[in-house]
């Protein structure tokens, strides 16, 4: 069982990034599945989530509107696209998966400075 993240990096504020979220071992659309992010000196903190049940998405406030968490079951990947990135947005984000078991991958920086 594995969960990979890929996407992260540096970008200018009010750029985009979109992360990918590669599932093996386990059927993603089968769990529901979360972004989290991780400040240096603050703690873990729920990005995005889409449930197993009917794609229901969920976002933190200080990314409504900005951010968009999708799933695609052929390629059993999950991504978040990311716009009008900010510098607080400046995090580790990660992949969570959720049902029966928990998962989570090993994170992709994401930096956003000019």
């Amino acid at each position: 069982v594995q969960l990979v993240e890929s996407g992260g990096g540096l970008v200018q504020p009010g750029g985009s990034l979109r992360l990918s979220c590669a599932a093996s071992g386990f059927t993603c659309s089968g769990y529901v599945m979360s972004w989290y992010r991780q400040a240096p000196g603050k703690e873990r903190e729920l990005v995005a989530l889409i449930t197993n049940v009917g794609d229901s998405t969920h976002y933190a406030d200080s990314v409504k509107g900005r951010f968009r968490i999708s799933r695609d079951n052929v390629k059993n990947t999950v991504y978040l696209q990311m716009n009008n990135l900010q510098p607080e947005d400046t995090a580790v984000y990660l992949c969570n998966a959720r049902w029966v078991f928990t998962y989570w991958g090993q994170g992709t920086q994401v930096t956003v400075s000019s």
